[in-house]
C-alpha cells in the first residue's frame, strides 16, 4: 500500500504541476493562435484552446452540454483508473506507473475544463504542412500511460 501511494504521488503531482505551469506560461506569454518556431518545419509552440476531447475530437460542436460531458467523462475515467490502480498488486510497478500517468494527465486537463471550459493545447508537431493535432503535457502523460498499459497487456506481464 505504501509503495502505491509513493508511486501515485511521485508521478501524478509532478505531471499536474508541469502541465499547469506550462499552460500558465502559454496563457500569460502568448496571444491566442500565436506560434513560436522551435524546430523549423517540425515543432512550434502554438497557443490553442481546445473545446473538444483528445486531439480536438468533437471540437467543432458548439453545444454547452459537451463541456459537461467532457467533465463527466474525465471524472469517470479518473475514477475507473483509480479503482483499478488500487486493485494492483504491490509488485506491479509498470501498470502502476501507466495508470498514475493517466490519472495525472486527466486531472491536469480537468483543471482546465473547470477553469476555462476548455483545454489549453500548445505542442504543435508537423512535417511542413502536415500537422498532428496540437496537444499538451497532460495529453502526453495520458498517451504515454496508455502505451505502457498496452505494452504490459500485450506482453501478458500484468
Amino acid at each position: 500500500m505504501k509503495t502505491k501511494i509513493i508511486i501515485i504521488l511521485t508521478i501524478t503531482l509532478p505531471i499536474i504541476f508541469i502541465d499547469q505551469t506550462s499552460k500558465f506560461w502559454i496563457e500569460n506569454n502568448l496571444n491566442l493562435f500565436q506560434s513560436i518556431q522551435i524546430i523549423k518545419n517540425f515543432f512550434h509552440i502554438t497557443y490553442i484552446l481546445n473545446t473538444g476531447g483528445a486531439f480536438g475530437i468533437l471540437s467543432g460542436i458548439k453545444n454547452p452540454y459537451f463541456q459537461k460531458f467532457f467533465i463527466f467523462f474525465s471524472f469517470l475515467a479518473i475514477g475507473m483508473v483509480s479503482f483499478l490502480y488500487w486493485k494492483l498488486q504491490p509488485q506491479q510497478y509498470g501498470p502502476a506507473i501507466g495508470m498514475a500517468l493517466i490519472i495525472g494527465g486527466a486531472i491536469g486537463n480537468l483543471i482546465d475544463r473547470f477553469r476555462l471550459g476548455m483545454v489549453i493545447d500548445f505542442i504543435d508537431l508537423h512535417f511542413y504542412s502536415y500537422h498532428w493535432p496540437a496537444f499538451n503535457i497532460a495529453d502526453s502523460a495520458i498517451t504515454t500511460g496508455a502505451f505502457i498499459l498496452g505494452a504490459f497487456l500485450l506482453l501478458r506481464k500484468w
